[in-house]
């Protein structure tokens, strides 16, 4: 593998191990322990990113590994400050913290895809900030029906 798309790889390792670590950081901090498994869960999907790249730095998969999803994008962490991490966080504000995590790895990965000409590391960029939206998706998805549950009345 040619030194740049090696540093490149390197790099969006180092970027989801910093992930994992920081998705256990919030673990670690809550006092809700109601929150803590879907946590965990994204979590977990950043250690299968993290497997991923290494697997495809060692050649174990090719440039179709990963495919192109639709994702809905809420824009909710656009337009909504990042609140702080402390015990009483409330479940809504951890999804919201999470989503601009999550968006923020989606921009890591885009950035970087547009550093190069259309290649298949430009592609597996692009899908990886695909992986990232999905996240954030997720993220907003259960903070919007958080902060804002349905009613019996509608």
């Amino acid at each position: 593998m040619d030194k740049p798309l090696s540093e490149v790889i390197d790099l969006a390792i180092q970027r989801e191990e910093e992930a994992y670590d920081f998705y256990m950081d919030i673990i670690s901090k809550l006092a809700d322990s109601s929150i803590k498994d879907t946590i965990e869960f994204i979590a977990n999907e950043e250690k299968k990113h993290k497997a991923f790249l290494v697997n495809y730095r060692k050649g174990d998969y090719g440039p179709d590994a990963l495919r192109m999803t639709d994702v809905v994008d809420y824009k909710i962490s656009q337009y909504l400050e990042e609140p702080e991490i402390t015990k009483e966080t409330k479940r809504e504000d951890i999804y919201l913290i999470a989503s601009h995590r999550e968006l923020r790895s989606h921009q890591f990965y885009t950035k970087m895809a547009n550093m190069h000409e259309a290649t298949n590391i430009k592609d597996m960029l692009l899908k990886m900030a695909n992986e990232e939206l999905k996240h954030k998706e997720k993220m907003e998805y259960l903070y919007a029906n958080t902060a804002f549950p349905q009613t019996a009345g509608g």
